[in-house]
């Protein structure tokens, strides 16, 4: 027992102490939370040592050479680069991210999103606005997206704007002498046929993730002091997100909210065991569309706010009023694990 409860204790007073315990800066819209292969921040080489300490700011490009990054935007959004490929930062305000695709090609994972969070993706001077929790795909080459799951708004001028729904795809410049952007409409893309190795890799990133926040969920109890927010994983080294309710990512893993635990929780801190971890009824590639998760649609806020995509938060996502990078009396960061295991991924 004796090593069981110096791990508890040590764990204890790093949270207590916040980011220097750890060696990480606190979370926000922009941080470097993973590096593979070759790439660079404005042109100075970053490796996986930057995690936890790199943030991407405003005007700053983000590139992979022979690579791939992923990057924090609000609180449950995850963007990842494919090889090759590059993302400027626009402005990674809490309540209005946005960054820009220059070459290559990205993805979005959106775990958590809120009405009071305006997230848009540009490519090839197309805003897109990402309106539900879901998988998206954007192709700075053959300017496009493509929406495995979710729902997206494109802007196509005048202050008009195209909706995007799950399993469908919109191309964001027409060639010369074709019909203007604000004529294409969505068109259905076969899902199965078009799983490629980012999109692999994305789910792989989400399990990896799903399994860190499965470290330490189950240290909080979901009292005064915790909010949803990213949370660092020293033992997986990098950060992950903890919500208020249990939910499935569009690749159907696992994530425990406050105080559960699967394969740590429960050890001494109140957790509540384990059973939610590993595959669900997420997305996986043609399986059901979220039958558990809720959806809360895009209803306020700046930008895309046309009626008819208001909806209320539903299954297992009940009501929450926002989520930040800080957690009340943590002082901002949310930090911390128990147990060992991990590694880096």
């Amino acid at each position: 027992m004796m090593p069981k409860i110096i791990t508890i204790a040590l764990a204890g007073a790093a949270l207590a102490l916040g980011p220097s315990a750890f060696g990480a800066n606190v979370a926000r819209p922009g941080s470097v939370n993973y590096i593979e292969g070759a790439a660079s921040l404005n042109g100075e080489p970053i490796t996986d040592k930057s995690v936890g300490t790199t943030d991407l700011n405003p005007g700053q490009v983000l590139t992979t050479q022979k690579g791939k990054a992923e990057i924090l935007l609000t609180p449950g959004v995850f963007l990842r680069l494919d090889d090759d490929s590059a993302v400027k930062m626009i402005t990674p305000d809490l309540t209005h991210t946005e960054v820009a695709l220059e070459r290559g090609r990205a993805a979005v994972e959106v775990d958590e999103i809120h009405p009071e969070n305006r997230l848009d993706i540009v490519d090839a001077g197309v805003t897109t606005q990402l309106i539900n929790n879901g998988y998206y795909e954007f192709n700075a080459e053959q300017p496009a997206l493509r929406v495995f799951d979710g729902k997206a708004a494109v802007e196509v001028g005048d202050g008009k704007y195209r909706v995007v729904k799950s399993h469908h795809e919109l191309a964001l410049a027409t060639a010369p002498g074709a019909k203007p952007l604000d004529k294409e409409k969505p068109v259905n893309f076969n899902v199965k046929a078009s799983v490629d190795d980012l999109y692999n890799w994305n789910s792989l990133r989400s399990q990896y993730l799903a399994e860190a926040n499965n470290q330490i969920a189950g240290q909080y109890v979901g009292g005064p002091g915790f909010s949803p927010g990213w949370y660092w994983d020293p033992y997986m080294y990098d950060y992950t997100f903890i919500g208020m309710d249990p939910f499935w990512s569009p690749f159907g893993w696992g994530f425990y909210p406050f105080g559960w635990g699967g394969w740590y929780g429960g050890l001494g801190w109140g957790g509540w065991g384990g059973g939610w971890y590993g595959r669900g009824f997420g997305h996986h590639v043609g399986g059901p569309v979220h039958p558990i998760r809720g959806y809360h649609g895009f209803h306020g806020g700046a930008g895309f706010h046309g009626g008819g995509f208001r909806g209320g938060m539903g299954g297992f996502r009940g009501g929450m009023g926002g989520g930040g990078f800080h957690g009340g009396g943590m002082g901002g960061f949310h930090g911390g694990g128990m147990g060992g295991g991990g590694g880096r991924r």
